[in-house]
């Protein structure tokens, strides 16, 4: 079984309400098994800034599938709920987006599929989420609670539990 680290972002609709819906879909559309999840943060908008918040959070699972068939799995899990990767901007407002961040040790450059991910270290808004779950895990040599340290964290607020 693969370890895989996969980000949950959105800004659009009840994004809390479909973290849960959408985690227990990658969990069954893997036959995979959740090892951990974060907790929840607001966090502001990273690259176009003129729109909502934006809630994050990071989970750990194991599956079987190859890196490429869980991003197939991914894109499927987001479409359900929404998300129209065709007609959407960039770094724009979205229902949900699912970023696989690091699948065991495994390096891969391709044009679709770059792992670990490639922005991963720029996005206090990731590691937030991914060292509180995975402080000691070293990704591309790096450490994430020390990646982590290198990043502002202004504007990163933990979301009490839902209920």
């Amino acid at each position: 079984m693969a370890s895989v680290l996969i980000a949950l972002g959105g800004n659009v609709g009840d994004v809390r309400g479909t973290f849960p819906k959408a985690i227990a879909n990658i969990c069954g559309m893997t036959q995979g098994a959740l090892v951990a999840r974060s907790s929840d943060y607001a966090t502001p908008p990273w690259g176009e800034e003129n729109q909502a918040r934006f809630i994050n959070a990071c989970i750990e699972i194991e599956t079987r599938l190859d890196p490429h068939a869980l991003l197939f799995t991914l894109h499927k899990v987001e479409k359900k709920f929404g998300r129209d990767r065709a007609a959407e901007t960039r770094w724009g407002p979205r229902t949900l987006d699912l970023d696989m961040l690091a699948y065991d040790d495994v390096k891969l450059d391709k044009p679709e599929l770059t792992l670990p991910h490639p922005r991963l270290f720029e996005r206090a808004f990731v590691l937030v989420p991914l060292a509180e779950i995975a402080p000691d895990r070293v990704i591309a040599g790096r450490r994430v609670a020390d990646a982590l340290a290198g990043l502002s964290t202004d504007g990163i607020e933990r979301l009490p539990d839902v209920p």
